[in-house]
């Protein structure tokens, strides 16, 4: 079976001493491509640098979380503006709104959100999108670009019924984790996902986070890595109650439509 895992942080410093094993368990495991996920400026350039050693498996993102959105400045925008036209990149972001840690003022938050959704409108790129808490303001705010954006996906969508069929309604593409493994706050995504249209479901770990907590054996480090993706699609086909070979088809048609990424080799 095939995967893409759409959410992967490689370049955290938790992969620091295994990154290329890390990636070869990947590809065994049948996970076919990635996307890199940039969260600030450095992070756009960092990611860039590994899709240059993989082109044809490894993509990525470029943007400013909302975590990082008070480091936001009208040259730093430039920056990723000119990042984002790099070939590997294939969507803005991760951006959004986080009001749950409120890392960075939420008037800061929404200024960086807004200015890189009109980026990816400019540029054509679809949005990679973090949301915690704001589920209300981030639909009022997509309502004013959806219609020139081309795609946009809740990354890590861990909210509920009315926050996902807002989503939906907006024609929104949504990211399921290793949170629905989780038996002390995803139990909730076990009914929703069902609600997601085969052609919006895509899956991704945010590896080195959200190691499902389902997987057996517990891994030793106590980190998640793209190879872990067929847990989580697992718990998803279960609760789908559909093959899991039917849902890689599916989820990876979607998510390769989605990026325009090539055909895997």
């Amino acid at each position: 079976m095939e995967w893409i895992d759409i959410g992967v942080n490689l370049t955290d410093t938790a992969f620091d001493h295994d990154r290329p094993a890390v990636l070869d368990r990947a590809w065994h495991a049948g996970i076919s491509q990635m996307i890199l996920t940039a969260t600030s400026l450095a992070g756009s350039f960092q990611v860039q640098q590994l899709c240059k050693e993989d082109p044809l498996r490894l993509f990525c993102t470029a943007g400013v979380h909302p975590h990082q959105a008070r480091d936001w400045t009208d040259e730093l925008a430039k920056e990723i503006a000119m990042l984002a036209r790099t070939d590997s990149v294939k969507a803005i972001g991760e951006c959004g709104l986080d009001f749950n840690r409120d890392f960075s003022p939420r008037p800061q938050q929404i200024k960086a959100l807004e200015q890189q959704l009109q980026l990816a409108v400019d540029l054509q790129l679809p949005v990679f999108l973090h949301e915690r808490d704001a589920s209300t303001l981030l639909i009022d705010l997509l309502k004013d670009y959806r219609d020139h954006l081309p795609r946009a996906v809740i990354h890590c969508f861990t909210g509920d019924k009315s926050a996902l069929h807002g989503y939906l309604d907006l024609d929104l593409h949504i990211g399921i984790t290793g949170w629905i493994c989780d038996e002390r706050r995803g139990t909730h995504l076990q009914e929703l996902v069902n609600s997601i249209p085969a052609q919006r479901l895509m899956l991704e770990t945010d590896a080195p986070w959200l190691l499902p907590r389902t997987l057996r054996p517990k891994p030793k480090k106590n980190r998640n890595e793209p190879a872990f993706l067929v847990e989580v699609a697992s718990m998803v086909a279960r609760c789908r109650q559909q093959p899991l070979q039917q849902l890689a088809e599916q989820t990876t048609a979607c998510a390769r439509s989605f990026f325009e990424l090539p055909a895997s080799t």
